[in-house]
This record gives C-alpha cells, sequence and structure tokens, in this order.
C-alpha cells in the first residue's frame, strides 16, 4: 500500500513539473503550492530524488525541479586518473565523455544512467552521470597509512580517485606501509571520502613479492587451488598406462622435438617434419589433458574459472595444478605422453594439400631451446650442431618451411605486428637488474608459423563438419578508427593526384571496409624507415581485440577465415575445451545429445575465456610496468636516447631501447613552449618551430620513476641542457 502512494504521488509530481504552465520551483515552493506541512517535506523529498534518479527531471544549478532536458542511456563508467571520464554504452561505437563536475560519486566500474548533455559542435558526446545502477568495485587494493586516530588507504589502482577511510576499528591490526585488501563499506557522499574496512593484510611494501603479490590480489588472481581440485590431481598416475595407450597411433618413433624457452616447464607442444619430394609432412602434437581433466570435475571447473595461465614478474599462475602442467601432461623428453596431433602435408608453396587429426602417443627425442635452434640455425653452432645432429637435418627442413608457410601469409595480407617485449631479470629479491626487449628470432617464428598452421588447420575442419566449436577470432576494425588514421597520416596531394602523407605513405580504400593486405601493405612500406614506429603504433590502436567465439567470423590480423586456438590445452581453456569436442568426433560420440550439450554451454566458455583472457594481460602489463619503474629508480639523472611513443595535449611518451616507456611532461621541455597539433599528431614548439612526431628520436633525463604509480617521468635534454 505504501509503493502504490508513493508511485500515485511520483505521477502527480510528474505531471505537474511537466504541464506547460508550470515554472521550475524549489523543494520548498512545491510544498507551499501542493499545502504540504514541514514535517512532511522529506518525504516530498524523496519523491522528487526518485524522479530525477529515474531522469524524469532534472534539478538546476539554483536547486530548482524542472521537466528533464536529457535524454537517458545507461553504461560502464571508465574513471580516468585525471579525474574525467567515460560511459561505455553497449551498441555505441563512440563512449560518452564525463567531465570531472558531471560524475559525481561514480567510481571506475559503477553501472549508471547518463543524461546526454548538448555537446559543442564536432566534439565528443558529454554528459552527466544522474543515477549509479550497480557498483562495480566492492573491494579495494592499497597502501595503509596511519594517523592518530584513523587511517587511509592509497589505491593501488589510479582510477579510484579517491582515498579510502579507515575508522580506527577497522584496521585489523594495519601498520603504515602495510599493502591491505579492504572492503567498502560506503561510496562516500556530500564531499566525503568512502569508507572501509581492511579485511587482510597481504605484507608489507617493503618486503619481496608484495609488490606483485598486490597486483593478483587486484585483478582477483586465483593464488591457491582447492583441496578438491589438488586432491583429485594428486590421484592422477603419474606415468601414462598401458589402457590409455590403446586404439591411439603410435608416434614414438618419430623424431620430434619441444622447442621453448630456457625456463618453460609446461611443455604442450611438440612439432616433427619429413619431406617427401616436393612435399613437407609437418607433425604438430599437443598433450591430450583432456585425459586428465574430465568434464565437470574439480580440476575442469577451477580450470574454467582461472580460463588461462598467468605469466607475471616474478611468478606464474597456471590454470592448472603443477602436478599435471609440469607433469604427465607436459611433452617432457624421453617419457611416453598421450597428444592430439594434426598431421598436415603441404606443398611447396605452402598449400595444405592433407591433413589427419588424431588421438596418438608419443615420446620426444629431445627438449629444445629458442636460443639453441637459433645457434643451430643462424650461428652455425658447432658444439649444439655435434650435440642434437639427428635433429640438425630435420631442423633445417623446418626453417625452409617456416618461410615457405610466412610467405603464404604473406601473400594473403596477414599483418605482423613486430613490436619487441620487455623481459626483465630479477634478482632474489625480487628487484629487477636488467631489462631488454625480448626479440623474435628464427626459432621463435618457426614454431609460430607451425601453430598458426595447426590452428587453421582444425579450425577449417570443424567449420565444415559444422561442429559446434570455440573460435579464436578477430574483427576488421572500426571504419570511424580507419578514416581517423587515415586522415591523421593525410598531408596533400602530389602532382599526379595521389593522396599521400607528409613522409610520402597513404591508407587506401578507408570509404570502403578496409582489407588486411591494405594494412600489410602500408606496414611494409614504412619498414625500416623513420616513420615506421609512428605509423606501426598508430595501426596497432585502430585495431580491435581479438576473442573467443562460437561464430567462425575469421581472423582479421592473420586474413584467416577459419582460426581456433588448439595448441596450448596446459595453459588456455579454449584449447581444452575444443579438444574435448575433436576427440567425441573421432571416437564417434559426437551425437544429437552431444551437439545440443556443446551448444548450450559453448557460449557461456567462450565469454569466460575472453574475461579471463583480458584480465591475465592487464596484470602482467602491470606488473611489467610496476617493475620498469623500481629498475628506473636506479637510474635518476641519467640521460638515454630515446623515440617519440605517444603524443598528447601534456606532453610526449618516450620509449628507451629497453621498452621503458616514460612521460616528458610539457613543462620539462625547456627549449621551447610547445603546443598540441591534434589534427597533425605532432608536438610543435611555438618559437623554435621544432616539431615532435610518434617515432623521432630525443634525448631524455630520467627525473623520477614511482612503484606506487607504476609511472616514470623524463625531462627533454639536447646538446645546451646536457650538461646542466
Amino acid at each position: 500500500m505504501v509503493e502504490e502512494q508513493f508511485e500515485r504521488r511520483k505521477k502527480v509530481l510528474y505531471e505537474m513539473i511537466c504541464d506547460k504552465h508550470y515554472v521550475p520551483m524549489k523543494i520548498k515552493e512545491i510544498a507551499i503550492l501542493l499545502q504540504i506541512p514541514k514535517e512532511k517535506r522529506e518525504e516530498l523529498r524523496e519523491v522528487l530524488d526518485s524522479l530525477v534518479m529515474e531522469g524524469k527531471i532534472e534539478v538546476t544549478s539554483k536547486g530548482k525541479y524542472r521537466k528533464s532536458k536529457a535524454r537517458f542511456v545507461t553504461g560502464t563508467y571508465i574513471a580516468n586518473p585525471r579525474g574525467f571520464g567515460f560511459v561505455e554504452v553497449e551498441g555505441r561505437e563512440s563512449d560518452i565523455f564525463i567531465p570531472e563536475e558531471n560524475a559525481g560519486t561514480a567510481m571506475h566500474q559503477d553501472q549508471v544512467q547518463v543524461a546526454i548533455l548538448q555537446s559543442p559542435e564536432g566534439k565528443r558526446q558529454e554528459g552527466s552521470i544522474v543515477r549509479i545502477l550497480e557498483r562495480g568495485i566492492t573491494e579495494v587494493i592499497g597502501t595503509y597509512q596511519q594517523s592518530r586516530t584513523y587511517g587511509f588507504v592509497i589505491p593501488d589502482n589510479p582510477r579510484i580517485l579517491s582515498d579510502i577511510f579507515i575508522a580506527q576499528e577497522h584496521g585489523n591490526g594495519a601498520v603504515e606501509g602495510h599493502k591491505v585488501r579492504v572492503k567498502l563499506l560506503n561510496y562516500g557522499e556530500n564531499g566525503k571520502n568512502p569508507e572501509g574496512k581492511v579485511m587482510e593484510i597481504i605484507g608489507h611494501i617493503n618486503d619481496p613479492g608484495t609488490d606483485i603479490l598486490s597486483v593478483v590480489y587486484e585483478y582477483k588472481l586465483p593464488t591457491e587451488f582447492p583441496a578438491k581440485v589438488l586432491k583429485q590431481a594428486e590421484r592422477i598416475p603419474p606415468e601414462v598406462s598401458d589402457a590409455d595407450r590403446e586404439g591411439r597411433l603410435d608416434l614414438r618413433s618419430w623424431n620430434m622435438v619441444t622447442i621453448d624457452g630456457e625456463d618453460a616447464k609446461d611443455l604442450d607442444d611438440a612439432v616433427s617434419l619429413t619431406v617427401e619430394g616436393m612435399h613437407y609432412h609437418l607433425g604438430v602434437h599437443i598433450a591430450d589433458v583432456t585425459n586428465y581433466v574430465q568434464e565437470n570435475s574439480a580440476l575442469d571447473h577451477e580450470a574454467l574459472n582461472r580460463g588461462t595461465s598467468v605469466y607475471l614478474a616474478d611468478r606464474v599462475i597456471p590454470m592448472l595444478p603443477h602436478r599435471l602442467s609440469n607433469g604427465i601432461c607436459s611433452l617432457n623428453a624421453g617419457a611416453d605422453r598421450l597428444a592430439l596431433s594434426c598431421l598436415m602435408e603441404f606443398d611447396e608453396r605452402g598449400k595444405l594439400v592433407s591433413h589427419q587429426i588424431a588421438e596418438t602417443v608419443i615420446c620426444v627425442n629431445r627438449r629444445m631451446s629458442y636460443n639453441q635452434v637459433k645457434a643451430i640455425l643462424e650461428d652455425g653452432d658447432e658444439t649444439l650442431r655435434t650435440k642434437f645432429r639427428e635433429q640438425v637435418g630435420m631442423l633445417e627442413q623446418m626453417r625452409e618451411l617456416s618461410a615457405v608457410l610466412r610467405e603464404a601469409r604473406r601473400k594473403r595480407g596477414a599483418v605482423d605486428f613486430d613490436f619487441p617485449e620487455a623481459k626483465i631479470r630479477l634478482d632474489e629479491q625480487g628487484v629487477p637488474v636488467e631489462i631488454h626487449p625480448y626479440l623474435r628470432n628464427v626459432a621463435t617464428d618457426l614454431i609460430e608459423d607451425f601453430m598458426l598452421a595447426a590452428n587453421e588447420t582444425v579450425a577449417e575442419d570443424f567449420y565444415w563438419q559444422q561442429m559446434p566449436f570455440v573460435y579464436r577470432t578477430h574483427e576488421a576494425p572500426d571504419p570511424e578508427k580507419i578514416r581517423a588514421l587515415a586522415t591523421m597520416i593525410y598531408a596533400g596531394s602530389t602532382a599526379a593526384g595521389r593522396k599521400r602523407t607528409a613522409s610520402g605513405y597513404a591508407l587506401k580504400g578507408v570509404s570502403d571496409e578496409i582489407r588486411p593486405k591494405e594494412i600489410q601493405r602500408l606496414l611494409k612500406e614504412v619498414e625500416g624507415t623513420p616513420e615506421e614506429r609512428m605509423i606501426s603504433r598508430l595501426t596497432l590502436r585502430a585495431m580491435k581485440q581479438a576473442s573467443y567465439t562460437t561464430e567462425c567470423i575469421g581472423h582479421f590480423g592473420l586474413a584467416a577465415k577459419y582460426y581456433c586456438h588448439f595448441t596450448s590445452p596446459i595453459r588456455r581453456y579454449p584449447d581444452l575445451q575444443i579438444h574435448r569436442i575433436i576427440k567425441d568426433v573421432l571416437r564417434g560420440r559426437m551425437n544429437e545429445e552431444k551437439r545440443l550439450h556443446y551448444t548450450e554451454i559453448l557460449p557461456q566458455v567462450a565469454e569466460q575465456s575472453s574475461k579471463t583472457e583480458r584480465s591475465a594481460e592487464e596484470a602482467e602489463r602491470e606488473t611489467i610496468k610496476l617493475k620498469k619503474a623500481e629498475y628506473m629508480q636506479q637510474h635518476i639523472g641519467e640521460e638515454f636516447e630515446a623515440v617519440v611513443s605517444g603524443i598528447t595535449s601534456y606532453g610526449l611518451y618516450a620509449e628507451l631501447p629497453n621498452t621503458v616507456e616514460g612521460l616528458v611532461h610539457v613543462t620539462r621541455m625547456y627549449d621551447d613552449r610547445y603546443v598540441y597539433q591534434e589534427e597533425l599528431a605532432e608536438m610543435r614548439g611555438i618559437d623554435t618551430g621544432r616539431t615532435f612526431r610518434l617515432g623521432d628520436s630525443l634525448m631524455v633525463r630520467v627525473v623520477g620513476a614511482d612503484k606506487m604509480t607504476k609511472t616514470v617521468d623524463f625531462e627533454l635534454c639536447d646538446d645546451e641542457s646536457a650538461g646542466m
């Protein structure tokens, strides 16, 4: 009855405020007009606030209520460390800009209702948050700071803009410098800070490993396996049984190797190759994890929950317990192992002639590292060639096939972004002592080419069988982003009328659907030029993120119609899932009931796998940024050559040869007054005309590095300022 009265009052008030004769009024004026006594005005306020929350009416800056002039949408609030934010709305290509003064008490990841405001012509649409529908963050990881009678927690996540107030009774024994997990009790109202309660002390900021562990907690990564999962893993035998070998194709006599990093322990792929005439017979042999991880078991549920193994700067958080990932599922040399093998025959042009997918039993001959294979094939290391004499001939043939497959992909338009990853070496205390780029070589390319071939072959096979499946897909870039990219690199025309950039490059076909081959052509054209880094980075930023789907919509970056992840079931759940489907087909068990089962569960598998992959990638990036900042703390005052890796209105981002990136704020560009020219993606000096563009070289000096914010600060130094 009370609810009905409340709704009736809302209806009456809304009709009154929407009447054409209504003049905006304050709550006191509305109360007098409706003859509502003072003791009932709080109820009136609740009704009015409810209408405001629903977006039906609005409050002016002078506190007067009137009919809302805005239209409303709902979405996810993405906070920016600088105070403003954006709301991402499902189905909209562009997000909505939220100025700091319009964010209210919204926090990062909140589900919010936004009033769309009138935006200046040609600028991003702006909005104001009128209602918080659901809080996105309930816990915060941060550093505890003690005051006399209370404490504060400074959040690790820079998108959480307020420190968290901790009452004395909610400190749970935390002291100055502790990393803690805090449960939010409220989100702050009327200018107050959010309030929280310390639920767990992670460690002290000076303790080895606490910094990385804080990232683990921030991204809610599991640190231990449940007891039930470990018990199930313990029951798995350490050796392959005779019963498991039965009915499988026996490939134990084949010459095959694993090729991985020196410190790899979970070896889930082996390769073999023979050549007959002009045809290559390539075998890609993948650990049969599904033999030990049964569907709906505790192991399976935990693997799906984790989705992927996570590789952080000082540790690996595996998807499966070590007894499996480093033991019976790892293709260790000299041990019988169960596998799913993709046996492919290619002609001299890299065309797939025939293939077979089979359950096999294998025994890897030799474990090899990328560096060893590189030394054999590129450096002619005689010691290693002698040590691996039985594999050298096969490796040389593998190099031939790798080049053939890579050229075939190039011809169809596959896009190859070659940005080096950071390799960070830590000492026993977790302190970074060396950072250098991890560069590709003939060995890493070889394995990549063979894994891509197997992934494509399996995906195409099961697509044409019309089986329920999980594909790895990569959509074409947003046309809007491609047009923006083309505009950015455009600068006039030649005498022949061909549109070009200031550097002589252009992107064609942007008015229609962009083709991978056009992206590839542009990247190839700029290869080895001063503009290569600039255009490559801009192009990469225009790309969409790959994901897992149940529909085969192709992979834009690889220019592949069919693609899946088949080759890493130890560390990726989608690979494990499709192995089950493959085995059900191979064993003749894919009946209608099985089809319906997979059709029902696969969308959730794809969504969960995409979600956990993104979370793992973000956590990995955060730990790398953290260790880079810690490393640069040891180099304050030193000067380095760098290249411009980003340009904003507030400064330049510069990247060192070791992959460390830092900000050169405009206030630290001492030789001139610089202005940002967005349409040209450059920073130009007002007096000297000196210009910085992406990819330009410059000298920088390290002036600051902060582990807390994971940032590095540079200042511009040149011949005039170098000795100052």
